[in-house]
This record gives structure tokens, sequence and C-alpha cells, in this order.
């Protein structure tokens, strides 16, 4: 009976980890496709899908291992330190994830580029529900009876990024290979903050559609460039924010949620030629319907992966916290 039972156990959390890895690759792939489209944050995505803490931590140690990997190997001090935070990296989630991430850039870099150009609106609309359904998730990780200087701070982040994201869109450039790399650290902040979009901020200096190309036609050069700078980026930027979320858990959150809600500015269907914000002309209905599919789609994201958590196929992610910071009650 025994044999049975143990072989049947094996079999089970052999088909468990085959769920993970399927479902983080989905993940993956969800994310990437975000990042491609400007105004959705690849990092409200993560949030959604419930992977957000898990890559948060496991790219502060990358980054920190690596630092130490060329600081201590440079002193002769060995490579001790750096290989202690490897070894603390999620690698069972972060490379299922990292592969669908590339996957939906370099498939959505032909696919979903074209779409934005022909159908604007009708894209803009769905990726609007999408946000808007989505800011149930920092809120309810937040936890319940927000105090009104939180909502005051939710509010003043939201205007900051309604702003930001408010601004012209700079006319395409030939950057050189540094402006890349700063353009790329900028981005890759973009990426880990939920509701800012790195792919808007290099359509605000005229580095998209450079950018695009580049992954089009493997333009290893640029892609190599933007890859340091991203490094660079995640080191200092990953750091600081690890530090916010156990530490200020609460209030981070409430920032994160803020954040979300201005973002959605860059997502209104209508919009001009210089970003500005046009009334409804057309087909409202169709963008309605449209504006609650991506609503809904997040919905049952949600609800699945909240299922998968219950049934112990994925791992939870950020835990709500209902009660405030003891720092923040000071």
């Amino acid at each position: 009976m025994t044999a049975p039972t143990a072989e049947a156990s094996t079999e089970k959390s052999k088909a468990r980890a085959a769920v993970r890895t399927i479902a983080d690759v989905i993940r993956g792939a969800l994310i990437g496709a975000a990042e491609i489209v400007p105004g959705v944050s690849g990092g409200t995505i993560a949030l959604i899908v419930g992977v957000y803490g898990h890559l948060i931590d496991s790219a502060g140690h990358l980054a920190r291992g690596v630092a130490l990997l060329v600081a201590d190997g440079l002193r002769g001090r060995g490579r001790a330190r750096a290989f202690a935070h490897f070894r603390s990296v999620r690698w069972g989630v972060v490379l299922p994830i990292g592969f669908g991430m590339l996957a939906a850039i370099l498939v959505g870099a032909k696919l979903l580029a074209p779409l934005l150009e022909e159908h604007p609106v009708g894209t803009r609309a769905v990726f609007a529900g999408l946000i808007a359904a989505s800011l149930v998730v920092p809120i309810r990780m937040a936890g319940a009876h927000w105090r009104p200087r939180e909502i005051l701070l939710a509010l003043t982040a939201a205007a900051l990024t309604f702003v930001l994201t408010g601004l012209p869109r700079a006319g395409e450039i030939s950057p050189s290979l540094l402006l890349v790399a700063v353009a790329g650290a900028f981005a890759i902040c973009a990426l880990v903050l939920p509701g800012v979009s790195g792919s808007f901020l290099l359509l605000t200096v005229g580095l998209y559609a450079p950018t695009l190309a580049a992954v089009n036609d493997r333009n290893l050069g640029y892609l190599g460039a933007f890859m340091v700078g991203a490094m660079l980026g995640l080191g200092v930027f990953v750091s600081g924010l690890q530090w916010l979320l156990a530490h200020r858990h609460r209030v981070t959150l409430v920032i994160m949620t803020g954040l979300m809600l201005g973002s959605l500015r860059a997502l209104w269907p209508w919009q001009g030629a210089s970003n500005e914000m046009l009334a409804p002309s057309s087909d409202v209905a169709l963008v309605a319907a449209l504006f609650f599919a991506g609503a809904a789609l997040v919905i049952v994201l949600i609800i699945v992966e909240h299922r998968l958590v219950a049934r112990r196929l994925l791992t939870a992610d950020i835990e709500s916290d209902p009660v405030p910071d003891a720092a923040d009650q000071a």
C-alpha cells in the first residue's frame, strides 16, 4: 500500500509542478505583451497575475549578485557572497516567466504594434478596462479602512501620473548607445513599478519606434546597450522598492494604486496627435463594450489565480495587509 501511495504522491507533485511552469510561462507572456503597449505597465500585470512580489524579490537578489560578482571578483574576494544571492533567486518562477516575456515581446512587437496603429481607439479601450478593473488588486493588498491621508497620497500619485502621461510625444530620433542605455535604465524602473509604462516613457522621449525596430531587426548593439542600462537601473531601483514593500508595505501599495489610477490618462480611447484627450467621437457603444471586455478579462484572471493558489498549484504573492504599518501610525 505504501509504494503505490508514494508513487501517486510523486505523480501529483509532478503534475502540480507542470501546471506551475505552464502558468508562469503564461504569466510572463501577459507581462511581456503589456510592456509593448504604451500606457500599460508590466508591473500592473505582474500584480494582477500574482507574481509581482516574487519578481521584485528575485530581481533584487539577481542584481545584487551580479554587482557582488563583479566587485568581489575585482578585489579577489571570491564568489561566495554573489552565489548566496543567486541561490535566493526563485529560478523555478523567474525562468518560465522570463521565457514567456521574451516570447511575447518578440511576437507582440510584430502583432500588437500594427494593431495599435490600425485600431488605436479600440485597443486603448480594452487596456483601459484592464487597468481600471485591476485597481482592486493593490487596494485589496493594502487592506481596508484607508485613512484620509492615505486617500490623499493615492490621489497625489494619481495626479502626478496623469500629468506625466499627458506629456506630448517626442519625434523619433537616432539615439547614441549611451542614450539607449539611459533609456533602458529608466524603462526597467517603469517595468517594476505598477502604473508606470516603460513603453510610454520610451514614446515620450522618441525611442519607442527605434526600440521596437531594434527588436524586430535583431539589432544586437542597440539591444545590448539597452540591456546594460536595464541591469544597472534594476540594481539601483529594485533594492529601494524591496525595502519599501518590506517596511512600508501599506503605504507603498497605496501609492501604487494612485499610479495605476493616473495611468488611465494614457489609455483614454480618443486622443489627438499630440497626446491630448478628445471628446468621444464615434462607436461609443463598441468602445464601451471593449472596455468592459478588458475589465472582464482581469476579473477572470484574478479568480483563476485565487483558485490555483487555494489548490496550492500556485504560491501566494504579496499578502494583503489589513493592519496599517506601525511606522505610518506614528
